[in-house]
Formats: C-alpha cells, sequence, structure tokens
C-alpha cells in the first residue's frame, strides 16, 4: 500500500519533470544568437541586468549539481561551487558545453529524488549551512526551479517571436481544450453499464 510520502515524492517528481520539459521545449525553439541575447531597453541600451537564455541555463544547471550531488550526506551549496560566475559568460560557455551541464544537472536531480524513500523526507540537510528537512529543501528547489522556468519561458517565447510554439493552451481554445477535459474525465469517472 502506498503511503503519502510515496505519494508525495511521485508528485514531486513529476512537477519537476514538467518544468523540465517545458524549459527544454521552450530553448528548443531559440536560435543560438537568441540564447546568448541579453534584451534590449525601449530606449535601445542592452539591459545587462536581465540574464539571457544562455546565463539562466548555466545557474540552474550550477544550482542543480551543487544541490543534488551527495543530497543527504554534503551541504547542498558545495564548496567548488561558484555561483556568482554562473551569471557570467566565458568562452568556454558554448550553447553546447551549456547544456551538457544543463542535462546533468537534471539528472542528478532526477537520479536523487528517484532514491529518497518516504523515511528521508524528515532527515535534515544544509544548504550554506542552514538546516532543512528534505521536504523544505525539495519544496525550496521546485520553487527556484519554477521561477527560473518561467523566466526562461518568457525569453524564448521573445526570441523565437512569431515563430513561437506555445507549451500549452493556445489562445483562443481555452473553452474547447477545457471541454474536451470535461468530457475526458467524466467518461472515465462514469459508472460501468448494468
Amino acid at each position: 500500500m502506498k503511503t503519502l510520502g510515496d505519494v508525495l515524492l511521485a508528485e514531486l517528481r513529476a512537477r519537476f519533470g514538467t518544468y523540465w520539459t517545458m524549459a527544454d521545449r521552450a530553448l528548443g525553439q531559440v536560435d543560438d544568437a537568441g540564447f546568448f541575447a541579453f534584451l534590449v531597453r525601449a530606449d535601445g541600451s542592452t539591459d545587462e541586468e536581465n540574464n539571457p537564455l544562455a546565463l539562466q541555463v548555466k545557474h540552474v544547471a550550477g544550482n542543480l549539481r551543487s544541490r543534488w550531488t551527495d543530497f543527504l550526506t554534503t551541504d547542498g551549496d558545495k564548496p567548488d561551487r561558484q555561483r556568482d560566475r554562473e551569471f557570467e559568460l566565458v568562452e568556454e560557455d558554448t550553447r553546447d558545453a551549456l547544456m551538457a551541464a544543463w542535462a546533468e544537472g537534471w539528472g542528478r536531480l532526477e537520479e536523487t529524488l528517484a532514491a529518497l524513500t518516504p523515511d528521508d523526507l524528515f532527515k535534515t540537510i544544509t544548504i550554506r549551512g542552514e538546516p532543512h528537512t528534505v521536504l523544505e529543501a525539495i519544496s525550496r528547489a521546485l520553487a527556484h526551479i519554477a521561477y527560473h522556468v518561467g523566466q526562461i519561458v518568457l525569453l524564448a517565447k521573445h526570441h523565437a517571436g512569431a515563430g513561437w510554439q506555445t507549451l500549452s493552451v493556445p489562445r483562443g481554445q481555452s473553452e474547447a481544450f477545457g471541454a474536451a477535459l470535461r468530457d475526458r474525465y467524466a467518461t472515465d469517472a462514469a459508472p460501468p453499464a448494468p
């Protein structure tokens, strides 16, 4: 029999997976120029305080690697992590290199979540020395990921322009989408015929 902890861990894995898929689908719609481009202000100046997709990817990759490596046994902010450098583009930061680090970070998250058990949820870990239950750390990480994936989607949509393919219900199709879901679940939930 499944416990609440089993259900919760499955749901958390699914939510992280949804964000990973959403971000990957958004990033896949942007060419290299858009991937590295800073936004431009209305006055034509470059907005260097607004991180381009490349830096969003670099930061999320660094965060995931640090937080989810040896999750239960070491501090979530690893000594070799240089967070401030995650917001600087250097020559080695090709799109392929950044996306490889991104995939590695998500892979570590996925492996760690798959290995956790309900008994782990109330264990204590630290992030920068601050104690968190595993459940608190996962919740914190999910909020952080959601925040950055939202930024990634917005930037990707901006750079893809008219070629953007929606990641959710297309404009003007909300009513039809909702009706289809209601019909689907009404049929699935209907009692069997006598």
